[in-house]
């Protein structure tokens, strides 16, 4: 006679992803870094690029950045560890004045040892939803236009191309993919 059980599988992962404060300044800027490094350092200068993690994630600037009640951000956590997050502008928090009615998706940011695992997809999700609670008519952001893996996955979630403009990295102009979502 064979017993029958019961096998309850419960997730080993539980992806969670929080609204973020000046509290997380630190985790902010860890992931910042690590992942900007992680996806560009091998494509660009050293110098380039300590330029620009100097510039873009120290300390002041990315306290005026949470502090500014127009640019929410979001953390993933994964198994309650820290490994992406999502950086949001409205009104005059962001980088370009694109169209009236907008939200800028500033940055999806995720560790390497974290990509494929769907969480970029969700702080998509949040950014659509949070444009929807503001009720913007567009969602748009810009992607170097050598970013091919991000380029295909915002094309994948029904982003189309309608710019380009400049991004500065250290002294080396490169060129942005300015893409928009219809909310």
């Amino acid at each position: 006679m064979f017993l029958l059980q019961k096998i309850i599988i419960k997730p080993i992962e539980m992806i969670e992803i929080k609204k973020a404060n000046i509290k997380d300044l630190s985790t902010i800027q860890d992931i910042s870094i690590r992942s900007f490094t992680e996806t560009f350092s091998e494509i660009n200068t050293s110098e380039n690029m300590e330029k620009y993690l100097k510039e873009s994630f120290n300390t002041a600037q990315l306290t005026l950045e949470i502090n500014n009640p127009d640019s929410p951000f979001y953390i993933a956590y994964w198994d309650n560890e820290p490994v992406g997050y999502l950086k949001l502008n409205l009104g005059n928090a962001q980088t370009e004045t694109v169209e009236d009615e907008t939200i800028e998706i500033q940055r999806i940011y995720v560790l390497k040892d974290f990509h494929g695992k769907k969480l970029g997809q969700l702080l998509l999700d949040q950014a659509i939803k949070t444009a929807q609670e503001y009720q913007v008519d567009y969602a748009w952001l810009g992607v170097w236009e050598e970013n091919h893996r991000a380029i295909q996955f915002y094309a994948k979630n029904g982003f189309v191309t309608f710019d380009k403009h400049v991004f500065t990295l250290g002294d080396e102009q490169q060129t942005d993919l300015l893409m928009k979502l219809k909310i």
